[in-house]
């Protein structure tokens, strides 16, 4: 099946990118600029698609992510510390963002002839990101047959949506995902900050799928104060 991936640079994708490549025909990695705090992870999407010996495009969507105001990942909103799960985080959604993404990747796909556009999304995702869960994946596929009916049959590929972050660790691993190169931190420091949450989850995915965590952390013990502060609630 011939299949680009929607690759941030994040563990999530890269992991993603890596495992189609092993599974179907990985043609090109999409990654989008919608003008997010740092560029940091879009250079770590750039050297899996050199890593893994295929084309990468970057879509510029500054314009609109100017108009998708309200979010710490685009406007000056401190990122929240603590748990992914919990409500203070909500502050880094923006705004329909998965659902652009994807039509822009599936008006690739078709004009290429690729099969299918994947996704990375995840299980952890759906308290926060409705444009995450299975009911928006199920939806947009839909929708995204009726849009290209007679033209191309490209589908969603969502191998992730049911699974937890540490389940892509451990699919990652299996196909050899250098971990190291890939970004997840929404503040775009040096290092990891390791207090974000996303920093969080990432820590404590490799924690439970007992897989060796790479990745250099600000504060590398701040995972677990979050996760029994988010627990005791």
């Amino acid at each position: 099946m011939k299949t680009i991936v929607i690759c941030s640079g994040g563990l999530d994708s890269v992991s993603l990118a890596h495992m189609v490549a092993d599974q179907h025909e990985l043609t090109r990695l999409v990654s989008f600029d919608y003008g997010q705090r740092h560029r940091k992870e879009l250079d770590y999407a750039a050297l899996a698609a050199t890593r893994l010996g295929v084309p990468h495009d970057i879509i510029d969507m500054r314009t609109i992510g100017a108009a998708l105001t309200g979010s710490a990942l685009t406007d000056d909103i401190d990122v929240p510390d603590g748990h992914y799960a919990e409500e203070t985080m909500k502050i880094t959604v923006v705004p329909n963002r998965n659902a652009i993404m994807l039509t822009i990747a599936f008006g690739v796909a078709a004009a290429n002839g690729d099969q299918a556009v994947a996704t990375a999304v995840h299980g952890g995702d759906h308290f926060i990101y409705p444009d995450c869960r299975p009911a928006f994946a199920e939806a947009f596929n839909t929708m995204q047959k009726a849009a290209l009916d007679g033209y191309a049959d490209v589908s969603l590929y969502t191998p992730f949506v049911h699974r937890t972050k540490a389940d892509i660790v451990t699919e990652g691993a299996k196909h050899n995902t250098p971990f190291a190169e890939t970004w997840s931190c929404y503040k775009g420091g040096a290092h990891h900050c390791g207090r974000c949450g996303t920093c969080v989850e990432r820590r404590e995915a490799f924690h439970l799928a007992g897989v060796a965590d790479p990745t250099v952390y600000d504060d590398p013990d701040f995972w677990q104060a979050a996760i029994s502060a988010h627990e005791g609630k």
